[in-house]
């Protein structure tokens, strides 16, 4: 009985760390999307092909590969995912990923021509929302929660699948969710 007991307990404290960790990392966060124009970041990215785990390894190569050897330093990752995970296999997934130049003047781009990918994102309006981004777990809570929620937006709107956005603002904490409106 005195076993029942602690094992019980220790259950129901397994429970509560859990429960609190699921919403210090934003788990019982309430998702709102707008409807906002956005776009015109010039990113400095690389084509990935495969799982989209892979994202963070991408990022950091691009953002070292832009501070160590460039001397730019930028604070906002991003990836672009073109293909649904429940769709598409995983070594087939598609996506663009890198980091957000903060600044674009034209001599910086001539420092980067030629030897990475650049490109302008377009300016559209975009279903838009954010969630904090407090580590790692962040990344796998705001997965869990804002997917499902965004995809049940569209669809409640009549808006058409397009590619996904994730923007990593380090400097703000956040992550910023973003998908084309196409009708």
């Amino acid at each position: 009985m005195k076993a029942l007991k602690v094992i019980l307990i220790i259950i129901g404290i397994l429970i509560v760390i859990i429960l609190g960790m699921y919403a210090y990392y934003g788990g019982f966060r309430k998702i709102d999307f707008k409807v906002e124009k956005q776009g015109r970041e010039t990113i400095v990215y690389e084509n990935v092909i495969g799982d989209y785990s892979q994202t963070p390894k991408y990022t950091d190569k691009i953002y070292y590969a832009l501070l160590n050897d460039e001397k730019i330093e930028t604070t906002k990752g991003i990836g672009i995912f073109y293909d649904n995970p429940q769709e598409v296999d995983k070594d087939k997934l598609r996506s663009e990923v890198g980091c957000i130049l903060d600044n674009t003047d034209d001599a910086i781009l001539a420092q980067l021509s030629g030897k990475h990918q650049i490109k302008t994102l377009p300016e559209a309006d975009y279903i838009v929302t954010e969630f904090p981004m407090k580590g790692a777990m962040s990344f796998m809570v705001s997965v869990i929660r804002v997917y499902p929620a965004l995809n049940k937006y569209c669809k409640e709107h009549g808006y058409k699948d397009s590619p996904i956005t994730e923007i990593y603002d380090i400097s703000n904490k956040k992550i910023v969710y973003r998908k084309e409106v196409i009708k």
